[in-house]
């Protein structure tokens, strides 16, 4: 069997991103959360939850919950988010029992602002930016990254509204914890608004699109360029300039974002004189862009019913 290289590479690049993701996660509560005794959500804050009420190490407790979510996924999701999941339940696993030890030599001590306020804000965005890098490899850091993943698989519910629904009551589950506050509360809660409004514009940025409309009497090269060099599709339009009573052709494109500055750059060294109207777009479904997610497909129970949705 020929191993090819490419490949192997390839997968490399992922786990060695993967692993970073979840050294940026796991910092954000070895060295912010825990130190600061802010809870916030998911399994992770549930688990750290129970260390501060009953003293059992949150890395055990958080390998235990994920162990039983992992089977969930892997069932759901399939082999390849397993793999890659299990990879980085280890690696998290592991790395929220080692990096506390940075603290006790003084090697990467906590982090304790005097402005109190910015603990949670600092700890939620460095949280995003992890979660954000394992999901993006198809990987997750277990618990409702699980349940997240697996409920957007099906319906257009972003993720970090599944987060910020679920960890609502996880995060009040602190006021049973003697000693805590709803100082404590409210601080958790913070941290589960930026870090769900951070995961959703890190994760989900790169994919928000436009819509370019495009008036100029060079339409068809225009057109050309966008079809040809960047395959995607251009409707033209029927118009008629109301003040000139003449008819045009309007072109409507659409792209995502990261793809905008081409265009319009293009479109004006074909047409200085262009004029160019960008809209932004929430949802673009369709080839090139994003499946329509509608929710489960369920099996008719009736064996000879006919009807097909092929």
């Amino acid at each position: 069997m020929k191993i090819n290289a490419s490949i192997i590479w390839k997968e490399l690049k992922d786990y060695t991103i993967i692993t970073l993701g979840c050294l940026l996660y796991c910092l954000a509560w070895t060295h912010i959360f825990v130190p600061n005794e802010i809870i916030s959500g998911g399994i992770t804050g549930l688990c750290t939850a129970i260390q501060y009420g009953t003293g059992f190490p949150l890395a055990w407790s958080y390998g235990i919950f994920n162990v039983i979510l992992l089977i969930l996924g892997f069932l759901i999701l399939g082999k390849s988010f397993g793999i890659r999941t299990i990879y980085a339940l280890v690696m998290i696993t592991v790395m929220l029992d080692l990096l506390p030890m940075l603290i006790e030599h003084d090697i990467l001590p906590g982090l304790v602002l005097k402005e109190s306020i910015l603990n949670p804000i600092l700890a939620a965005l460095l949280e995003a930016l992890g979660i954000s890098i394992l999901l993006s490899k198809g990987s997750s850091s277990g618990g409702t990254d699980i349940i997240a993943l697996i409920i957007n698989k099906y319906w257009p519910i972003t993720p970090g509204t599944v987060y910020m629904t679920m960890d609502i009551v996880i995060i009040a589950s602190l006021l049973l914890i003697p000693g805590k506050t709803i100082d404590h509360v409210v601080y958790g809660y913070i941290a589960v608004i930026v870090f769900s409004v951070g995961l959703d514009y890190i994760l989900l940025g790169s994919k928000s699109s436009v819509q370019i409309l495009v008036f100029s009497e060079k339409y068809q090269d225009i057109a050309d360029y966008i079809n040809n060099k960047m395959n995607r599709g251009v409707t033209a339009l029927n118009a008629i300039g109301w003040y000139s009573k003449k008819e045009k052709n309007v072109l409507m494109i659409f792209v995502r974002r990261s793809e905008m500055g081409l265009v319009t750059s293009q479109i004006k060294k074909v047409d200085p004189n262009a004029f160019v109207a960008i809209t932004p777009v929430k949802d673009v479904y369709g080839e090139g862009f994003e499946e329509i997610k509608t929710g489960l497909k369920l099996k008719k129970d009736n064996p000879n019913n006919t009807a097909s949705n092929d």
